[in-house]
């Protein structure tokens, strides 16, 4: 199975949705599936390895279209800010190596990208998940070493706080989507976790966090 995520940059306004609420014609004649955002547009399709020659027409076709329609309501679709990526198993995609992937939008070529950032949460092409959980890790230790330095000043109740706004929120953002992954792959998910109640509860490097995350009332992230 594969998709393709371009996405368009266009004018953003309060009334923009139902301004170009006739662009969805143009989706629906090229077969192309669609999500429509104040100032972004995405477009997808899916298939086998074998119709990927048939899902760039259609998109490069469907991607004429509204650049067209987009001159038509004098707006301008900004293929600089179009990202372009394919989703597949390891096997898929390596097949997929032997075939010319990018589509050309508006005299630009859109290569294709091994990661594109949506609504804030990072997919692969292998939607491993792995980089997205990489950098909330990364992030999360960063944010606890700078509130260690202010612990004892600010107290127990701010630090909690701080750290649910700059660690756990972060770890709970779309936590749907991380259903069914490998524990190896969520492991930093569990280390974030599990050092927090450390620097709230100020513990030893030898105490067990499981009685902190009780008395702080957080779940596990693996159940």
């Amino acid at each position: 199975m594969t998709a393709v995520f371009p996405r368009v940059s266009t004018w953003p306004t309060r009334l923009f949705i139902s301004y170009s609420a006739q662009v969805t014609d143009v989706y629906d004649r090229n077969s192309v599936q669609f999500h429509l955002f104040v100032d972004d547009k995405q477009s997808y399709a899916s298939g086998r390895v074998s119709e990927v020659d048939d899902i760039r027409r259609r998109l490069y076709d469907c991607a004429e279209e509204v650049a067209a329609w987009c001159a038509s309501h004098r707006l301008q679709l900004n293929a600089s800010k179009t990202e372009l990526i394919w989703f597949g198993s390891r096997t898929n995609l390596r097949k997929l190596s032997t075939h010319d992937l990018s589509i050309n939008i508006c005299s630009e070529i859109i290569k294709p990208m091994s990661c594109v950032r949506d609504l804030g949460f990072h997919f692969d092409d292998k939607l491993s998940m792995k980089q997205l959980i990489n950098t909330i890790a990364r992030t999360g230790f960063y944010h606890q070493r700078r509130l260690r330095q202010i612990r004892r000043r600010a107290g127990q109740e701010v630090i909690v706080r701080l750290v649910l706004a700059l660690v756990m929120s972060r770890i709970d953002f779309c936590n749907a989507l991380f259903a069914g992954l490998p524990t190896s792959t969520i492991a930093p998910l569990q280390r974030v976790q599990n050092s927090a109640p450390r620097l709230v509860l100020q513990l030893g490097p030898r105490d067990h966090v499981t009685q902190g995350l009780r008395e702080l009332h957080w779940l596990p992230i693996h159940v």
